[in-house]
């Protein structure tokens, strides 16, 4: 490669830098920001590195989620020697460096001319709310993002030479990111919709190259839930069905889309009017490509990927039911979106004379600058409000401070009771208090867990005030049904016994 050529990207390599130093910023006081999904991870990948087993805190095996996360940040603790909390500000910025580079390299092919274009969008990453949240948590999307940008990487390399071998890298890059996140399956639904409607071979072979492409990449899907299978009985664990309607769920992921452009609005009607111009907007963008196929291959598999993985996003939580449509749900399709709904500013038609295009590029230009001074101010706030104190969860002042918490880590003998310890924490007593084995209270709409729970005879509760899940049972629920004794009573919560022996006689 010509210097020439290095010099051409020396600004992705600025920003990825710029990148790496904004994780350092946001985890510089109490490291990486823990949630009970981050200490699922991280316990799973503790126990590979201990003994090679992917279990959980609660000596489980993990099945709700895809299992190479895991193994991923057990890789780095094999490598580093350094725990996965520990080493989580340095993996975590690596990955969203590796992200913005990547980007900044995309853009170099289809935006080459257009360098105010590319640092405009350079900036609005760096800046984005909802990245720079994914990647000062320990969460799987900080890996499905970046192998989302390897398989835009592999599958250009596949829409050039048209080699099988290409095809089979792009077809094991999605595999692996369909066994990071379970929503990798969009990304081999972009794979598979363009074989289809790329027009350089006739139908027979289009759908053989579909075939081979969709048995590689599913493969490893299908190998994970037979894991599941065999190991918990169910394929991605117990799921629920979903309480929103697709409606609903349009004004979620619209207003998702309004935070990112910081439209000051609330209205449902608004978001929902954005919803239904991005999917439309989108559909029209591959439209466009099929018909016209004159776009850059990297731009193509962005736009496909943007507008799968959004109304995948969109129908999924309209028949499951998972946490409501946000920022971390939606993150991994930020950049594409963005790529997808604005390619047409740098693809005027050449028709058209300056006069006429330089209007729009200064409109453009300045609206993106008005919305990155905007994103600023919401990144400068957040940074205000945690440096004194951590990013909210396990790992801020309030848990590490707590008194519950400090009770835990001072009184071994009560975690070795032969009676069962239930909460509505588990993951907290784990990280925080270094006790495994602890159990959740059942879920409210599993009747029969619920019922085998209320059947015992002995029992101890933990309980945190300042957490309500209305999913599990709660202790206005067990004490209607049962007698319980208060065992210690602390600022953020309780600690609670019910032995059938000590109960009143009927």
């Amino acid at each position: 490669m010509k210097l020439s050529s290095y010099l051409k990207n020396i600004d992705s390599v600025i920003a990825a830098a710029i990148g790496y130093y904004a994780i350092y910023l946001f985890t510089k006081y109490n490291g990486i920001g823990i949630s009970p999904d981050s200490i699922m991870y991280t316990s799973a990948a503790r126990s590979l590195h201990d003994s090679g087993a992917l279990t959980t805190f609660n000596g489980h095996p993990i099945v709700d989620f895809p299992v190479f996360y895991p193994i991923f940040l057990g890789l780095t603790f094999f490598i580093s020697g350094i725990d996965p909390v520990v080493a989580g500000p340095v993996i975590n910025g690596l990955l969203f460096a590796g992200v913005i580079l990547i980007s900044g390299l995309l853009m170099q092919h289809f935006a080459s001319k257009s360098t105010i274009y590319k640092w405009l969008v350079l900036g609005a990453i760096i800046l984005s709310p909802a990245l720079l949240q994914i990647y000062t948590y320990l969460w799987s999307e900080t890996l499905f993002i970046f192998l989302v940008f390897a398989f835009f990487i592999t599958f250009s390399q596949y829409l050039k030479t048209h080699t099988y071998i290409t095809l089979v890298v792009a077809a094991l890059v999605a595999g692996i990111s369909c066994i990071t996140r379970y929503a990798g399956i969009t990304v081999i639904g972009t794979g598979c919709l363009l074989l289809l409607i790329e027009s350089t071979f006739p139908f027979k072979q289009r759908w053989k190259r579909i075939f081979v492409f969709g048995a590689i990449s599913c493969s490893l899907l299908i190998a994970n839930l037979i894991r599941n299978r065999i190991m918990s009985g169910t394929g991605t664990g117990p799921r629920e069905a979903s309480i929103t309607g697709f409606w609903q769920n349009m004004i979620y992921f619209g207003g998702t889309i309004v935070d990112w452009v910081t439209i000051p609005s609330e209205a449902d009607s608004v978001a929902l009017a954005v919803a239904i111009i991005t999917i439309v907007g989108l559909m029209i963008a591959l439209w466009f490509h099929t018909f016209r196929r004159n776009l850059n291959h990297y731009l193509v598999i962005a736009i496909t990927f943007s507008l799968i993985y959004g109304l995948f996003i969109v129908l999924s939580s309209t028949f499951s039911r998972y946490e409501r449509i946000n920022d971390r749900l939606l993150a991994p399709m930020y950049i594409p979106t963005i790529w997808a709904l604005t390619w047409w500013i740098i693809h005027m038609p050449k028709r058209w004379s300056q006069a006429a295009k330089i209007p729009v590029y200064v409109l453009f230009g300045l609206c993106a600058l008005v919305i990155e001074y905007r994103l600023y101010k919401v990144d400068y706030q957040r940074w205000d409000d945690q440096r004194d104190y951590g990013n909210p969860g396990y790992a801020d002042d309030d848990w590490k401070d707590s008194g519950l918490v400090k009770f835990m880590r001072s009184n071994d003998a009560f975690f070795k009771s032969d009676a069962p310890i239930y909460s509505d924490a588990p993951e907290a007593v784990y990280f925080l208090g270094g006790h495994a084995g602890i159990k959740l209270l059942p879920h409210r709409y599993f009747p029969k867990t619920v019922e085998k729970f209320l059947e015992q005879k002995h029992y101890y509760l933990i309980l945190f005030d300042n957490l309500d899940n209305p999913e599990l049972i709660n202790l206005k629920y067990i004490q209607q049904k049962k007698n319980l004794k208060k065992l210690q009573q602390f600022g953020d919560g309780s600690i609670y016994e019910y032995n059938e022996s000590d109960q009143p006689a009927k």
